[in-house]
């Protein structure tokens, strides 16, 4: 697929899930995550980690608040992502608990950085990565920034895509910076992928 087809599509796509996620009533939303996280929290990749690298979720994201709240009761070490600019860089640090948290860039919460640590180490841990919705392959439509395309090119341990199941595609566009989870979780089913 050409790449300027790409972009048109991945645009068309974006501005649907948006509207999409936003028209979900609250009570079916919360159902939903209540299902996801303990589909999450029963990996044995979950189980096994140490280091769970986390995302604070926008109103219109799977809510991520619950597995952050059971990772820190499990006494895994939970590392946060602060965008550092608005060109795709973001650093991730590791916080004791939600009061290390402040507002940051796109009124996003994010670790405060004169409390936390600095992460050093990716060459391991489970990664949470957000999208508006996937493919069966394990691609994702972000919200167009490239933050997470670029974080997991150097990322050396297990990424995992969490998204409704009423938002994953049989195939998203892709292209050669786009990267894949290693596994999908949704409220009814657990995917991993194999693309290599």
């Amino acid at each position: 697929m050409p790449l300027k087809n790409i972009k048109e599509r991945k645009r068309e796509l974006r501005a649907y899930y948006k509207k999409l996620r936003a028209e979900c009533p609250q009570d079916i939303k919360q159902d939903l995550d209540k299902e996801l996280t303990q589909k999450f929290l029963l990996l044995d990749e979950y189980k096994n980690c140490d280091t769970l690298f986390a995302f604070v979720s926008m109103p219109i994201e799977c809510d991520t608040s619950k597995i952050i709240d059971n990772a820190l009761l499990d006494n895994k070490r939970v590392a946060l992502p602060k965008c550092k600019n608005k060109s795709g860089i973001m650093d991730f640090y590791f916080i004791n608990s939600k009061d290390d948290l402040k507002k940051g860039m796109y009124s996003i919460f994010e670790p405060d950085s004169d409390k936390c640590k600095l992460v050093t180490d990716f060459s391991h841990g489970l990664c949470l990565v957000p999208g508006l919705c996937f493919d069966f392959q394990g691609y994702r439509l972000g919200f167009g920034k490239g933050y997470y395309d670029k974080f997991l090119n150097d990322f050396g341990g297990t990424s995992v895509g969490i998204c409704y199941s009423r938002y994953v595609e049989k195939s998203l566009p892709h292209g050669i910076f786009d990267k894949y989870t290693d596994i999908l979780v949704t409220e009814k089913f657990v995917n991993h992928n194999h693309n290599d």
